[in-house]
Order: structure tokens, then C-alpha cells, then sequence
């Protein structure tokens, strides 16, 4: 599972999300122990498009997206960049996460960081994969990858949404320094 992960994350697509609810379902007690596998491989993998972007990935994103997309994705980082990485972990595919992770190591994100924003956006995702493949058999990752397909735009604003009613709550709840 371990490798798997890495190798998809790096830059080889793969089917990771079938691997991961075909093993949990033939090896129910032990779902925990390939949640962590491939979050821990799926962050090591992605160590790869770090570097790259670390060493130049500037001009290899700036081809892949827009100015206007590469700007919002920047100012996300400057804000917070562990949300800006983890809450794309989390999504399924087609969500096009590399670029993301290509930022990360653009806007100079500390590798540590990096590693643990993947792993616990990872680790969400492939928790609640195990846990609807535990309730209702592998067929869950067919359907849902269906249901995301049919409803990216609607599922990326509920995140950005999410994000930004986490970011309004943590403002209000912010302490007002005395003057």
C-alpha cells in the first residue's frame, strides 16, 4: 500500500482510491493500518513534485494554470498555507492535487509542513474511503468517483466555502489586542 501510494503521488497516476477500499474490504480489522500506509506513501511520493517545483517549478506551474489561478493559489499560501495543501489532499480525483503540491514547493513551504498537510489531508480522505467501504462494500469508490466526476464545481466551492466560513469563524473568535 505504502508504495503504491508513493508512486501514485509522485508522478505516476494510479488508481489509488480501488487499491485502498479492495484492501480494506478483504482485510477488515486491518483498515487502519492502509489508511496510514497510504497517507504516509502518498506524502513521501509527492516529496518528488516538492523538489522539482523547489528547484524551478515556477515556470512548470505558471504553463500548467492561469495567472489569475496562480495568484489565488499564491494568496492562499501566504495565508495559510497548511489549509491551502490540506484541504486539496483530501479531494479525490480528477482534483487536479499535484498543482497544488507544486505550489506548495513554489511559495516556499517548509518540507515538515508539507509532509504532515499531506498526510492528515490524506489520511482524511482515505478514513472516511475505508470507513464507507467498511458500510457498503468497494462498489463505494465506483459511485462516488461518478458523483464527483458529475460534480467537481459544486463539491470544490462547498470546500472553499468550508474553508472560508473556518476562516470568518476564526476571526470573530480571534482575541482583540487592547491598544
Amino acid at each position: 500500500m505504502f508504495a503504491i501510494a508513493a508512486v501514485d503521488a509522485s508522478l505516476l497516476g494510479m488508481p489509488l482510491d480501488p487499491v485502498v477500499a479492495g484492501y480494506v474490504y478483504a482485510y477488515r480489522s486491518r483498515f487502519l493500518v492502509y489508511v496510514i500506509m497510504a497517507s504516509a506513501g502518498s506524502a513521501l511520493g509527492s516529496s518528488l513534485l516538492y523538489f522539482i517545483g523547489y528547484k524551478g517549478g515556477e515556470v512548470l506551474l505558471e504553463k500548467r494554470i492561469s495567472k489569475e489561478r496562480f495568484d489565488r493559489i499564491r494568496q492562499s499560501f501566504d495565508r495559510h498555507e497548511f489549509w491551502a495543501l490540506m484541504f486539496p489532499a483530501m479531494l479525490p480525483p480528477p482534483f487536479p492535487f499535484k498543482v497544488f503540491v507544486l505550489a506548495a514547493a513554489v511559495f516556499e513551504m517548509k518540507f515538515e509542513h508539507f509532509l504532515v498537510a499531506i498526510f492528515a489531508g490524506r489520511f482524511v480522505r482515505f478514513t472516511l474511503l475505508a470507513l464507507l467501504t467498511l458500510k457498503f462494500g468497494p462498489e463505494v469508490v465506483s459511485i462516488t468517483a461518478m458523483l464527483v466526476h458529475k460534480h467537481l464545481t459544486a463539491l470544490a466551492l462547498a470546500v472553499i466555502a468550508a474553508l472560508g466560513i473556518w476562516v470568518v469563524i476564526r476571526r470573530i473568535r480571534r482575541p482583540k489586542l487592547a491598544v
